[in-house]
């Protein structure tokens, strides 16, 4: 009998130990062990990348400035890539966008009370978000979830680029007015009537302008 409880007391430890091999391997490789430290950051970014846009947060603008925000900001961050089709072909685009970005900012805040969130929207991506801070002509679409007004204190920025609402004189509600940068590059036609698409890539210039824009807001 003794025997046998000391086999099975092996085999509980013996589980134990693999159990906790499993935790620790899985969270090292997933999210960082300092996550368990810091599961909150202070700030969250959240991206609507432009159409069919490569690149996790987006090549043209969300990867390059997630990493000049990582300099610029005075404070912890993390991102988040908003899931929506981006695809000008799909009419539910925009909708699922503004569904997608409204739900994990409602999720977050939640799970995260003292985190603050920056909004980039690029081209496509620009409309998503105008449409979850409840830009008139967005909202209209039919479908568009809008942030509640509770969480409007929790927007530290809102950054714009390539906005195709900009030409037509469409701008974020008042409320969010002060804190948010709109980019355009000179000759994109999306956003400023010009002549040359090629323009509606170029943004790195506007990178570390609408970092420091949001650093001095957070």
């Amino acid at each position: 009998m003794a025997d046998r409880k000391v086999i099975h007391f092996e085999k509980r430890r013996v589980v134990r130990a693999f159990i906790v091999l499993l935790l620790v391997a899985g969270f090292g490789t997933t999210t960082g062990l300092s996550a368990w430290a810091s599961p909150c950051t202070a700030v969250e970014v959240v991206v609507a990348r432009g159409t069919q846009e490569p690149g996790y947060l987006g090549a043209a603008v969300g990867d390059p400035l997630y990493g000049t925000l990582l300099q610029a900001l005075p404070v912890s961050s993390s991102a988040y890539r908003v899931d929506y089709p981006a695809d000008l072909l799909d009419p539910a685009s925009i909708s699922r966008g503004t569904q997608d970005m409204t739900a994990h900012i409602v999720w977050q805040a939640s799970a995260c009370p003292d985190q603050r969130f920056i909004l980039v929207g690029y081209s496509q991506g620009a409309v998503v978000t105008h449409g979850v801070l409840g830009t008139g002509i967005v909202t209209g679409l039919g479908g568009i979830a809008t942030l509640p007004g509770y969480l409007e204190s929790r927007v530290a920025a809102v950054l714009l680029f390539g906005d195709p609402l900009r030409p037509i004189g469409w701008n974020v509600p008042d409320r969010y007015g002060w804190r948010t940068g709109n980019y355009c590059t000179g000759g994109d036609p999306v956003c400023g009537g010009g002549g040359d698409p090629a323009q509606h890539g170029n943004y790195g210039w506007a990178m570390w302008p609408a970092a420091q824009f949001a650093a001095a807001r957070v």
